[in-house]
């Protein structure tokens, strides 16, 4: 299974993006509220009702975990951070956007990989700060920020599914 995780301030966007296209590859998401309630509000008013709470599931199935931007402080959820540091030591796949990648680099999970953050956050990555617009490197996907949505969710279709998948779905969401 593949856990998306939300926090209040997300990135709606980012998180909205991954998880429709996500979906219409046909892999399996499951939306995680941080937070202790099933509404999750974003950064910008957008409420979104999640499909379970953190303490209500058991992770012992995921596959990837996919951290949208904007709720910088996830860091602070202590068990949510030990599951980011288990799933890291198993070299099971983690995904995160804009501001997200800085949760990974202060947990230490960056070190010894590449990744790319937010204007503003390449401090939190340290030496793995590489920029760019999309980055993979080992068991870490990475993306810039807001408009990078869809590339950020075309790379784990790929990852997850298959470059014929991603070309699907891509052909399909064009105008």
């Amino acid at each position: 299974m593949n856990y998306l995780f939300l926090d209040n301030g997300f990135e709606e966007i980012e998180a909205i993006t991954t998880l429709d296209l996500l979906r219409r590859a046909d892999i399996a998401v499951t939306t995680v509220s941080l937070t202790g309630k099933d509404m999750v509000l974003g950064a910008h008013n957008i409420a979104v009702e999640v499909d379970g709470k953190f303490e209500d599931m058991d992770f012992s199935d995921a596959e990837t975990l996919i951290l949208p931007g904007g709720a910088t402080h996830m860091e602070q959820h202590a068990a949510f951070c030990d599951l980011l540091i288990q799933h890291n030591t198993a070299n099971r796949l983690i995904a995160a956007i804009c501001a997200a990648p800085a949760v990974l680099g202060k947990l230490g999970i960056l070190k010894g990989k590449q990744a790319t953050c937010y204007p503003g956050y390449e401090k939190a990555l340290g030496e793995s700060h590489l920029g760019g617009l999309v980055v993979e490197s080992k068991n870490i996907i990475s993306a810039k920020g807001p408009g990078l949505a869809s590339d950020f969710a075309f790379c784990l279709i790929e990852h997850l599914a298959g470059s014929e998948v991603a070309d699907r779905v891509y052909d399909t969401a064009q105008y």
